[in-house]
């Protein structure tokens, strides 16, 4: 025990104990330009709100803002994953020079007409902010936790302020209070290590050649767009530098401050007990119950007429014979192999600090190409699986493994997708990173699962230590515990106690755009969640066959999957106590990803539920001695 609670800390701390290898710092020289770039308009739970009002981004140069735009703009190269999360990065015109503060500057003046306004306005009352990137750093405001009494930079900066002292409307920030932290490098260069923006919302300026800025905290009239009128806005903005003792190397540290850290402890801990427990009673199942029935069963003199009279063993003959639609298990149980692998070496990579924020867009990069790559392990399982089960088609076997899964999140993305492009979400993905998509699905994943195929038919299904009978045996009515929903709603309840804390905070990374680190907890949860999986459904298919239930196979992988279901109760108490999702553009995009989040859940837990409990049938029944 105390050994696996030093491992599991050590993996808490290896997220922050890595910060991405081999990136490389950039250097400048004094009065070199500091490239300001800007990204996405993304919601979040502001201090004086309790729930989120939106999930849809808005690009920055998105017309009914006006935002001051550059002579050009350019789009900047991003990630396949960076463009999938949502990132949307131009250039900006800001004028900005390293060392060299800055008075009041004018930025631009834009002429918002009241339509726009009333987007604006109904932009500020759901708390959006604004996302800049200075040197692949994020712009943040600073922020003090009083819990924890420590500072930390809370990405992005509010785009108005809805909760005005002189005004029941929202206010427009429109002057900006940049201050950019340095470090002098060894070589005596300099280094950006901190980026904070203080918006301030005046109408202090009237002529832009003599631009007069806000100042943060200071009484100032703000600027109160009008939605029956033309309104002429002034962006001005202010440059300070400030050195900073910060390194390059732990300039993210800032950022990515874990919230309530004894949260985190506390959810871990309870798994462990959870996990322990299950363990300790499959323990004794398998140690003690099952041992004495197996050297009962093998002290029988069986040249003597002899009549089995209960247990697991009169099951002895139907226990391995090939289940109702062994096609669709052994996709579904291929389909999870291949999440399993995915997952794992995601979960690996994270660890060792290639997936920070730093390097945007890289996580879902990682996952989608280790999904591609793994199809050959999804197409390996599910033939081997499918030939244990006597199962004969296996060219339909590959095809559906190749192609159910991925069609089914497919048609959900391209249909969110539809909707994000009908309210003019940048988050929309692009048609041609939709041909990219597509392109690695037919011209890599079905090969490789062509080929994993192969090889599992080619290696054949699993041998059985019993043969099957004949005749099927007639199965008993179960108890009410024991039935197929009951059974599965309560196995599934185990796990997702384990990991339904780091759940929350899962979720409000995913749907209020905050940056989320905790990947040493992830990982140390989702290895006890998945033991407690697969001891859960052991115990369930040992209780199934001392009641003569044979038929466990679905039975195993549904038990497995089950969390999947409490998973999608949760999404919906989440719904509703976090989120405040006024159009029904976001309320059918949470339920979407949503669903496909379950679906992944429900694969992969299923799978190792049914891995786990053939494993433990295999066992059970190659120690028992079968005339």
């Amino acid at each position: 025990m105390t050994r696996t609670l030093t491992l599991l800390a050590l993996a808490v701390s290896a997220a922050r104990a890595f910060y991405l290898p081999g990136a490389a710092p950039h250097d400048f020289n004094l009065d070199d330009k500091v490239e300001l770039d800007v990204n996405a308009l993304t919601p979040i739970v502001s201090a004086g709100h309790t729930k989120l009002s939106s999930i849809i981004n808005y690009d920055y140069y998105d017309p009914r803002l006006h935002f001051c735009k550059p002579d050009k703009v350019q789009r900047q190269s991003e990630s396949l994953g960076s463009i999938l999360f949502g990132d949307r990065i131009f250039n900006s015109p800001f004028d900005i020079r390293m060392l060299k503060d800055s008075g009041c500057q004018t930025l631009c003046t834009a002429t918002i007409p009241g339509l726009d306004a009333g987007f604006i306005n109904e932009r500020i009352r759901e708390d959006y902010v604004i996302n800049w990137l200075v040197d692949g750093l994020p712009a943040a405001e600073l922020k003090y936790n009083n819990r924890t009494q420590e500072e930390f930079y809370d990405i992005g900066f509010n785009l108005g302020n809805d909760d005005n002292e002189f005004h029941n409307e929202p206010a427009f920030n429109n002057h900006y209070e940049i201050s950019l932290q340095y470090h002098v490098s060894d070589s005596k260069k300099y280094r950006v290590v901190g980026v904070l923006v203080w918006p301030v919302s005046t109408t202090a300026t009237t002529d832009p050649t003599k631009p007069e800025c806000g100042t943060p905290g200071a009484p100032t009239n703000p600027l109160i767009l009008r939605e029956d009128r033309d309104n002429t806005v002034h962006f001005t903005y202010r440059v300070t530098w400030n050195e900073s003792s910060t390194r390059w190397a732990t300039r993210w540290d800032h950022y990515l401050k874990i919230s309530e850290p004894r949260i985190h402890w506390f959810n871990l801990f309870n798994s462990i007990i959870i996990a322990v427990f299950l363990c300790v009673m499959v323990s004794m199942v398998l140690l003690r119950t099952v041992h004495r029935d197996v050297s009962r069963y093998n002290a029988i003199d069986l040249s003597e007429d002899v009549q089995e009279d209960y247990g697991w063993k009169l099951v002895h003959g139907e226990v391995f014979r090939p289940p109702q639609n062994p096609m669709i298990l052994s996709v579904f149980v291929g389909n999870g192999s291949q999440l399993i692998s995915m997952v794992s070496v995601t979960l690996v990579f994270s660890l060792l600090g290639f997936l920070s924020p730093s390097n945007r867009g890289a996580l879902a990069t990682v996952m989608l190409v280790c999904w591609t790559f793994f199809s050959a392990i999804g197409g390996y399982m599910s033939a081997r699986v499918y030939c244990a089960l006597d199962g004969q088609n296996h060219r339909r076997n590959i095809f559906f493994t190749a192609t159910l899964l991925p069609t089914f999140v497919f048609v959900v993305m391209f249909l969110l997708n539809l909707l994000l492009i009908s309210a003019h979400s940048s988050g929309a993905v692009p048609f041609g990173t939709m041909v990219v998509i597509v392109l690695l699905w037919f011209g890599i994943s079905i090969p490789l699962t062509s080929v994993g195929g192969y090889f599992g038919r080619k290696h054949g299904g699993v041998s059985h230590p019993v043969r099957t009978n004949q005749i099927p045996r007639q199965i008993p009515p179960a108890p009410k515990y024991l039935q197929t929903w009951t059974s599965t709603l309560l196995c599934g309840l185990l796990p997702f106690i384990a990991a339904f804390l780091e759940l929350y905070f899962i979720l409000s990374s995913l749907f209020a755009s905050r940056a989320y680190y905790a990947w040493g907890f992830v990982a140390a949860t989702s290895i006890v969640a998945c033991l407690t999986t697969a001891t859960a459904t052991i115990m369930l298919v040992y209780f199934l066959l001392c009641a003569e239930e044979y038929r466990w196979h679905w039975r195993a992988f549904l038990a497995g999957g089950g969390s999947a279901f409490w998973l999608l109760l949760y999404g919906m108490y989440y719904w509703l106590v976090r989120l405040s999702l006024d159009s029904a553009s976001s309320v059918l995009l949470y339920f979407g990803y949503l669903l496909i989040l379950a679906t992944f859940i429900f694969l992969i837990c299923g799978t190792i539920g049914f891995f786990a409990s053939y494993f433990a049938v295999r066992r059970l029944y190659s120690a028992i001695r079968i005339d």
